[in-house]
């Protein structure tokens, strides 16, 4: 019995460090946080913030799924909604680890800076394309998310094409297989510039990096939850450096499946 605990015990510190190994690789392909830092200056602005999304995941006949995403999202200190965003789309399941997805997403800005006469608010429309893998292995749940999206955002001419990739990490705690240790990286490219005479509009190159490391707990089948850190760095083209804006956010999102 003990020989089994030793073992037990010993692949459970293999795994701990093999997923922050795993993760830490997956944070070098975007800008990471050391990076980044090395690249502030004066027109770096940080925030506290507070994301609470809702993923509504529902299997249809012959394959398809229907996916639903409510997302508000809380700034400046955790005081005004800056954000929300309606995500729904349809997918297909092609293999038992490989499913591709069409969707669309409302994005409505809050409380964003502007010069009269422009609104604090504006509002952003986008289609998408995506393909997800996944794959469990003997003890790390693993995921692949890419996504193309076509975006019209408003005072900004002409479709902005955006490029995001993210790699997901589940470790579930051997010693209590509903909880596991979650991390994440996505990196967002903008392949083209749009709005290029007024700068209000995405410039080509590197938009935004969000990591993630935290917990997840399983109630049921059908519900879990994440829970931690997201780190997310933007950069704009009109300001210096690769990080004008860090924003450390308290991250609780809900996941049903149906």
């Amino acid at each position: 019995m003990l020989l089994r605990a030793g073992r037990l015990l010993n692949r459970s510190w293999l795994g701990l460090v093999g997923i922050g190994v795993l993760i830490g690789s997956l944070a070098g392909i975007g800008v990471t946080p050391v990076q980044a830092y090395e690249q502030l200056g004066p027109n770096t602005r940080s925030d506290f913030r507070l994301w609470t999304p809702v993923y509504l995941t529902v299997k249809l006949p012959s394959k398809f799924i229907a996916y639903m995403e409510v997302n508000p999202r809380i700034g400046d200190d955790v005081t005004n909604i800056d954000q929300l965003l309606l995500r729904p789309a349809i997918g297909y399941q092609l293999t038992e680890h490989l499913s591709i997805w069409q969707g669309y997403a409302w994005i409505g800005n809050f409380n964003q800076p502007h010069t009269p006469p422009q609104s604090p608010f504006f509002e952003e429309n986008r289609i998408y394309q995506q393909v997800n893998y996944n794959h469990k292995f003997s003890h790390v749940k693993f995921l692949s998310r890419t996504r193309l999206e076509e975006r019209w955002i408003e005072h900004a001419d002409g479709t902005a094409l955006r490029f995001r990739q993210m790699f997901r990490l589940d470790y579930p705690l051997p010693i209590a297989p509903d909880w596991a240790l979650v991390g994440y990286d996505e990196i967002f490219i903008n392949l083209n510039t749009v709005g290029a005479p007024t700068g209000k509009g995405p410039g080509a190159g590197i938009d935004q990096n969000r990591f993630f490391l935290g917990i997840n707990k399983t109630f049921s089948q059908y519900f879990n939850v994440d829970m931690g850190y997201q780190n997310q760095m933007l950069n704009s083209r009109n300001l210096p450096g690769n990080a004008n804006l860090i924003n450390h956010i308290f991250l609780l999102q809900f996941f049903i499946n149906l």
